[in-house]
């Protein structure tokens, strides 16, 4: 059996190939080369870096296994970045680690495993796939605190049959342990928490360099529509944002509604950013097909999973909460939980307000 392993340059990846060795298999080390610098080099601050590939390289080199770097900037510039810029420029606040894993990550990393005569591909992911008959399941990571399988709520039943997540089994301190027993470089470097096409700056700059139009100035406004302030463009804000505003009041205030086209920021009180739910569009189901409508809903990555009850077969899709709640972002994805089982998941179009 042939495994082709992701290999991000971290200590996940670099674990997740020693552990497929052990198993038996024969391992190739690939990294995806997603976003150039200027010069049309590897960026050297966020992740996907120069640096990262190096590591990656010489881990590989360790692990005695072919490596690969390939070239996919043009398919994530127009699948992520792209889309990263214009949905700020729509009033939304985008995930685009989640748009990477789907439109651009797995699908190239999948195609490259059968192009290369793999049987599986391997990430180092904080998540895992069982498989019980002929139905497989994302499931949580052990860890909890490192769980990612909020990202990966899009894959289906043909790809997770390919996919393997050895580190999802592991707390992140053991995957260092290992490492560590391994005598890997990446035992103790820091995750990165940086975007790659934006480093270490700021994502507001990134975007007026790169769409001039988000740093077009407007009013900020109060709910009963006062004028109270002003600001150098809404890409800045996201809904449920509470600093950074530029505005003093005399009790907290949050962005609650942004209105690109005529470049306004509203804000509230905590109470105004209470919803019922929200509409979906890009909904997935992990199993191919709907669960049943009570479920278990995370609305950001690092959310509280809380009840919810699915809506709109056979769509459009949008979810209802048992209890309001508040900080819905459209952009965002709404992922769908059962326990530690992922079901699903979609994008957060708009959010639905509390009936009157």
């Amino acid at each position: 059996m042939k495994a082709l392993v992701a290999m991000s340059g971290g200590v996940d990846s670099s674990v997740a190939a020693a552990i497929m060795l052990e198993q038996g298999y024969d391992v190739i080390g690939i990294t995806l080369k997603q976003w150039v610098g200027p010069e049309g080099a590897l960026p050297t601050a966020g992740c996907c870096t120069v640096g990262d590939a190096e590591d990656a390289r010489r881990v590989a080199a360790q692990l005695d296994i072919p490596y690969y770097v390939l070239d996919y900037v043009e398919a994530f510039t127009k699948a992520v970045v792209d889309r990263f810029a214009e949905e700020y420029m729509a009033g939304r606040t985008p995930n685009p680690c989640i748009e990477c894993n789907r439109r651009v990550r797995f699908a190239g990393l999948l195609d490259r495993t059968e192009a290369l005569g793999c049987d599986v591909l391997v990430t180092g992911h904080h998540a895992r796939v069982t498989h019980e008959g002929d139905r497989f399941r994302l499931l949580a990571g052990i860890d909890r605190a490192k769980d990612q399988s909020y990202v990966l709520h899009m894959l289906g039943q043909a790809q997770l049959s390919r996919i393997r997540l050895p580190i999802g089994e592991l707390t992140k301190k053991e995957v260092r342990q290992k490492a560590v027993m391994l005598g890997l470089r990446t035992a103790s470097k820091p995750d990165s928490q940086d975007l790659c096409f934006v480093g270490r700056g700021d994502y507001r700059e990134f975007l007026r360099m790169r769409l001039p139009a988000t740093a077009a100035p407007g009013d900020i406004v109060d709910t009963a529509g006062t004028v109270v302030g002003r600001h150098d463009g809404t890409a800045g804000f996201t809904i449920g944002q509470r600093r950074g505003i530029g505005v003093a009041a005399a009790e907290p205030r949050y962005v609650v509604a942004i209105e690109p086209a005529n470049r306004t920021v509203v804000i509230g009180r905590r109470e105004d950013l209470t919803v019922a739910g929200c509409e979906l569009e890009d909904v997935s189901f992990v199993s191919g097909e709907a669960p049943l409508p009570d479920v278990e809903v995370k609305v950001r990555y690092r959310a509280r999973p809380v009840a919810a009850v699915l809506e709109g077969a056979p769509g459009p899709w949008s979810i209802r909460f048992v209890e309001p709640q508040i900080g819905v972002a459209p952009g965002q994805a709404a992922v769908f939980y059962r326990g530690d089982e992922v079901l699903g998941g979609g994008t957060i179009r708009a959010a639905l307000p509390i009936a009157a």
